[in-house]
């Protein structure tokens, strides 16, 4: 059976974090630096297409240089032993109208299964004659449980930083 293969156009996609702050705000942060590909089924049809997808740690980006450095440390993803969080073995499944993608996420040599909601925009061509589709992906992890694991407590009883993360991303592929 012939598949048609797809690579992340990281330019016209982007890859997010949202975690809450003192419980009462969110964080955003972003992986600048990430590459990824896709095979599926045929052009048009991404049921049962494979995934595979992989984060530099390094490019996090939350607009708070000292953050930044903390959350690369080793309280948090350790980038200097954990240079990449990758998530592989990922199927997409039809549900509705729209998709699941389960797969395994690493984070800190932790891998757990994980399972995003995920809506295609849509098949398109571009004006250079490039085929592109487009996903939009949400999904939620424990920090924790990936050994994520720096806390603290303000005066008044407050944790500093959740535990559950957001994970959302805007995909543009385009076909190889």
């Amino acid at each position: 059976m012939s598949t048609t293969k797809w690579i992340i156009d990281p330019t016209h996609s982007e890859v997010s974090f949202k975690v809450k702050h003192l419980v009462i705000s969110t964080v955003t942060g972003y992986f600048r630096s990430f590459e990824g590909s896709a095979s599926s089924p045929s052009e048009d049809n991404f049921d049962g297409a494979t995934i595979e997808f992989s984060a530099d740690i390094d490019s996090i980006d939350t607009n708070q240089k000292d953050r930044d450095a903390h959350l690369k440390s080793a309280d948090f993803f350790d980038a200097a032993t954990n240079p990449k969080l990758t998530f592989a073995n990922g199927i997409l499944e039809k549900k509705g109208d729209d998709y699941v993608l389960k797969g395994d996420l690493t984070m800190r040599e932790t891998t757990l299964p994980v399972t995003m909601d995920v809506e295609l925009g849509g098949v398109a061509g571009d004006p250079y004659g490039n085929t592109k589709a487009g996903f939009e992906i949400q999904g939620k992890v424990s920090r924790k449980a990936y050994g994520l694991t720096w806390s603290a407590v303000t005066e008044a009883g407050s944790v500093v930083v959740g535990d559950e993360v957001k994970i959302i991303a805007s995909i543009q592929l385009v076909k190889q």
